[in-house]
């Protein structure tokens, strides 16, 4: 089992309103691609956390299950409005199997970059695979990695500076290892550290994996919206399918 980042005391403050991945503008469009790519199937989540995505989808008549390895993530889904219709299974979504098949399994919001292995990432397109059904699609959502506009021999790149809050991303090219470090502060002169492990994949690597789990490229977009993926994008949606 991989180790859990997302305890009790980040799950109570994960839903933040003012971040923008809660807005409409983000979430309308994540859920009408979603919602569109199941059509009419049941969903499977991976890494679910507190229903961000998973509740709105159910709300628009998806059958949506969860994989979740973090208890404390899965209390909060369950404590929400429209919680109790998500199906959430505690574990590790590079091993986790739900006794269903389902005609769509996605993963968003980077999470792929959890997975600090890539041989753990592998699995976690094994365990797509293993529960989609013929014709089915795996989506990904995350980040190109940003190394080419980090200057020289630079590490660090900011990616959130206000008052309270400071986001440094810290990059290993020779492991492809990063680590997220937030500085947090509720009176704007004491800070507390947290930072969470990562590992960045090219485009061109996860359909590599894919192709080892058995899946094919079907389309890879800038975002949501399906605005196309360029030299230029920073981060990218990308759909494999399991051959009907």
């Amino acid at each position: 089992m991989r180790e859990n980042h997302f305890d009790t005391e980040v799950a109570e403050r994960y839903d933040d309103p003012e971040d923008p991945m809660f807005s409409p503008e983000v979430l309308g469009p994540t859920v009408d691609l979603l919602a569109d790519l199941a059509r009419g199937r049941p969903a499977l989540e991976l890494a679910v956390g507190t229903g961000r995505v998973a509740i709105p989808l159910a709300g628009r008549g998806v059958e949506v299950h969860g994989i979740e390895l973090s208890e404390a993530m899965a209390a909060v889904l369950r404590s929400k409005p429209g919680g109790a219709g998500v199906n959430v299974t505690i574990g590790d979504m590079t091993e986790a199997r739900v006794e269903s098949r389902f005609g769509l399994v996605y993963l968003v919001y980077n999470t792929i970059g959890n997975v600090t292995t890539q041989d753990d990432q592998v699995r976690c397109f094994q365990t797509a695979a293993a529960h989609l059904e013929p014709g089915g699609c795996f989506v990904v959502e995350t980040g190109v990695p940003i190394l080419r506009r980090l200057p020289g021999e630079a590490r660090f790149a900011v990616f959130h500076h206000t008052d309270d809050h400071v986001g440094i991303d810290e990059y290993d090219t020779a492991t492809q290892l990063m680590w997220s470090h937030h500085y947090s502060s509720t009176d704007s002169a004491t800070y507390t550290r947290s930072s969470v492990p990562f590992r960045y994949a090219w485009p061109a690597e996860l359909d590599l994996m894919a192709r080892i789990a058995g899946l094919g490229l079907s389309e890879r977009w800038a975002d949501w919206d399906r605005s196309p993926f360029t030299s230029a994008s920073t981060k990218h949606v990308s759909v494999w399918v399991r051959p009907a």
